[in-house]
């Protein structure tokens, strides 16, 4: 756990059953608070859903061997959701263990997913699990370091292709494809330096567009000299394959750099993966930066990137975050809608007696700007600091995480319907 992350904990702990009612804009349900037995504890993961309804992550914590689990959570009948423990880490020597990111369906229902910490180099690995009469099956398909340039310890989910690649960014960005007999070969799309307005410090998942072009953020990076550290505050890159074939080479291009003004957004979080919407255009948020303080740093923003005639990259501040009870510094990205809206998280601010962020929405105006409204404030007893991306489901419900908090004190699993 990072220090912001243990100095929330810390703040949490006395007001984890606080009785102040949120100030809530829509439906708000606690589907499962984690921290009981060994349920597992710490969510730092977006989840995945599948055809049925039935929800899928991670905790970091917790379980029968304190390495955190892999979770299925059902619907039941009475209305309440009951959690299934799918995988116990490590189970074995050399097993995976702390995993950070989420697990991702196939279209055949093994579960993908990423540790931060355990395998055969103590650097993480890739894992995936089978379901097998009644009960799952892990295999490590990629221990991390396996080699002197590899990348380590990540921190956010894969993403699929519809060639059953897997793709992620540990550091540097990475895919995985399959070879003969279910062995995988890895190969490093970029290595991030900071060097000549290079990013530094990949570790949001990415996202891929309609032609297989990879978009992702890093944390530092891109040359800024109005940033607090040297190499920059941050940037989105776009990787393209070389003549649409990924095995000959990548070409890295740096769409946006943060830092460019004092009221620029700084430092996209760890866990926050872009969105793009049906015109090419993408969406994100930053931690830090905008034209408002919070404490002693500035609130973050969500920003647009979209292509001007030309074909250059324009970013454009769409909400600055601001102090108090509409949350600020938000970890996770936004999700959108099928009308276009924005979903997202903010880790800090809403409840004045608890700080443990908010939900929000935002909707576009007719005036070309955008309109920000809350739609559920976190007191403490319901979850506190989100910080991964939401999902939808078929009918437009959104499904959420909290790292600790609610009712047994480490996370809950929630359900929001706009």
């Amino acid at each position: 756990m990072s220090l912001a992350r243990t100095r929330r904990w810390l703040i949490v702990v006395a007001l984890a059953f606080s009785s102040h009612l949120a100030s809530a804009q829509s439906q708000f349900k606690v589907l499962y608070g984690f921290g009981s037995g060994n349920s597992g504890g710490g969510l730092q993961s977006k989840l995945s859903v599948d055809k049925q309804g039935n929800l899928y992550g991670t905790t970091y914590g917790g379980g029968s061997h304190k390495g955190g689990v892999v979770f299925e959570l059902t619907p039941e009948q009475n209305g309440l959701w009951g959690e299934t423990v799918l995988y116990d880490f490590p189970a074995y020597l050399n097993d995976g263990a702390a995993p950070n990111g989420g697990p991702i369906l196939d279209s055949l229902g093994n579960l993908y997913g990423m540790t931060t910490d355990g395998g055969q180099y103590h650097c993480g690995v890739v894992y995936e699990l089978t379901p097998a009469m009644g009960t799952w099956n892990e295999t490590i398909i990629y221990p991390f370091c396996s080699h002197p340039n590899d990348v380590f310890g990540p921190f956010d989910n894969l993403t699929l292709d519809a060639r059953g690649s897997l793709y992620g960014a540990a550091r540097d960005t990475f895919e995985l494809s399959r070879g003969p007999e279910g062995s995988w070969a890895e190969s490093i799309l970029h290595y991030f330096n900071g060097e000549n307005g290079d990013g530094e410090s990949a570790t949001a998942a990415v996202i891929l567009d309609k032609n297989g072009n990879i978009y992702g953020t890093t944390l530092g990076g891109g040359g800024s000299r109005l940033c607090p550290v040297d190499d920059g505050c941050g940037t989105v890159y776009e990787l393209s394959p070389v003549a649409n074939d990924p095995q000959v080479d990548w070409n890295r291009r740096i769409l946006y750099a943060f830092g460019q003004d004092s009221g620029d957004g700084q430092f996209p979080g760890v866990d926050a993966q872009l969105a793009m919407d049906e015109a090419g255009n993408i969406f994100g948020t930053t931690v830090q930066g905008g034209p408002n303080i919070c404490g002693e740093v500035n609130c973050g923003i969500v920003f647009e990137l979209s292509r001007n005639s030309t074909g250059r990259w324009i970013k454009r501040t769409i909400y600055s975050f601001m102090s108090g009870a509409g949350g600020y510094g938000p970890e996770g990205g936004v999700v959108i809608d099928k009308a276009g809206n924005l979903f997202g998280t903010a880790g800090a601010g809403g409840s004045p007696n608890c700080g443990c962020g908010v939900i929000y929405r935002l909707s576009r105006a007719q005036n070309g700007g955008w309109q920000y409204t809350v739609l559920h404030t976190f007191v403490g007893s319901d979850g506190a600091f989100p910080s991964a991306n939401m999902i939808f489901d078929s009918e437009g419900n959104l499904y959420g995480t909290t790292e600790t908090a609610g009712p047994a004190g480490y996370g809950v699993v929630f359900e929001l319907t706009p």
